[in-house]
């Protein structure tokens, strides 16, 4: 199953860009539009995954596995509740795919920080959901609605 989706997000980031450039526009970034609500809530999003990696980088720099597993846990799959269904309905599949990814991989990171405290694992499972961040990112820019 996480072949399948990771195989999804790979296409995504590869041809959906393409599907949606213009001559016009040097941004080749699908743009997503948002009322200005939905925009801070997604942004607000993206804010608290950054600084919930600058604090397991943090535990892994000083050896804390704790701050890992505590600052992980924060951003697993409970925290992608509380989403209105129009902001749900508003974003591409592909997007949602990235988010519901990356939470699981929060969840991941928490639950081996905890069972295993291999600062250099968990160091692998960082690179690898910044990889969702950049992909994500290099995709889509969020804007708002008119």
């Amino acid at each position: 199953m996480k072949i399948i989706k990771r195989t999804l997000l790979l296409l995504a980031v590869i041809f959906l860009p393409l599907a949606h450039a213009t001559q016009e526009d040097p941004d080749k970034r699908t743009t997503v539009y948002l009322d200005a609500e939905e925009r801070n809530i997604v942004l607000a999003e993206m804010r608290t995954f950054l600084s919930t990696l600058q604090q397991i980088t943090q535990g892994v720099a000083t050896d804390n596995m704790q701050l890992v597993e505590t600052s992980a846990k924060t951003m697993g799959q409970d925290a992608s509740g509380g989403v209105s269904l129009s902001l749900i309905f508003k974003l591409p599949l592909s997007f949602k795919l990235f988010a519901a990814d990356t939470h699981q991989q929060f969840d991941q990171i928490a639950l081996d920080a905890s069972s295993l405290a291999d600062r250099d694992h968990t160091l692998e499972q960082v690179s690898v959901l910044m990889q969702n961040c950049v992909a994500c990112h290099a995709m889509y820019r969020i804007e708002k609605e008119d």
